[in-house]
């Protein structure tokens, strides 16, 4: 069996300014190749209907994208792999999806304590196989209905035996669930980190 492997020597750290401090975020395609990628709010294919990102990346803390190689580890063993949705999502952004969905049980409140995906700490994602095969999870990504909650047992076997798999995955390495999206999690730590609002640095 494939598996799966990570280069701490290509590690790359990117500053961001934040309120006169720097805060640093990681490119998690520099700390390990083994993820696969569906960065869709750098697409039109969202809830939002247009191109939210001007480039597909994902950005996360030092410390959330370690514990997310680890994740990737595991799942490799399992003959699966993590793929990305989401990861850092400017501020702005936020205020633009909260704008057309103000909803906090599926969009966080950005004139709130905001999402965690500002502050580089949660990711939105799901699992393919190693060869990058579909894994059935019930919904797609963003679906807003009773269907992607993850206490909704009224779903084949399959699909909640994949959640269990994905979700049981992630809490082992200090991600957090919430009720109403199966593909959202946050680091556990996500509270030490500040709110951030610098744009994707896309030409990079």
């Amino acid at each position: 069996m494939k598996t799966c492997y990570y280069l701490l020597t290509a590690l790359l750290f990117l500053n961001f300014s934040s309120e006169g401090s720097q805060k640093e975020l990681i490119d998690i395609s520099n700390l390990s190749h083994e993820f696969a990628y569906d960065i869709r709010y750098a697409t039109t294919h969202n809830f939002m209907g247009e191109a939210m990102y001007d480039c597909a990346k994902c950005l996360l803390r030092p410390e959330v994208a370690e514990a997310l190689v680890q994740a990737n580890n595991y799942f490799c063993e399992k003959g699966y792999k993590i793929k990305f949705y989401d990861c850092y999502r400017p501020l702005d952004v936020q205020k633009k999806m909260w704008a057309k969905v103000p909803n906090p049980s599926y969009v966080a409140n950005p004139y709130g304590n905001g999402s965690v995906h500002n502050r580089g700490a949660a990711i939105d994602l799901t699992l393919v196989t190693l060869e990058g095969c579909y894994v059935e999870m019930g919904t797609d990504y963003d679906f807003f209905g009773r269907a992607a909650h993850i206490d909704n047992n009224d779903l084949p076997s399959e699909v909640l035996a994949n959640r269990k798999l994905l979700i049981d995955g992630m809490r082992a390495f200090g991600f957090q669930t919430i009720r109403t999206e199966w593909w959202h999690f946050s680091f556990q730590k996500n509270w030490q980190y500040a709110t951030l609002n610098t744009p994707l640095p896309c030409a990079n």
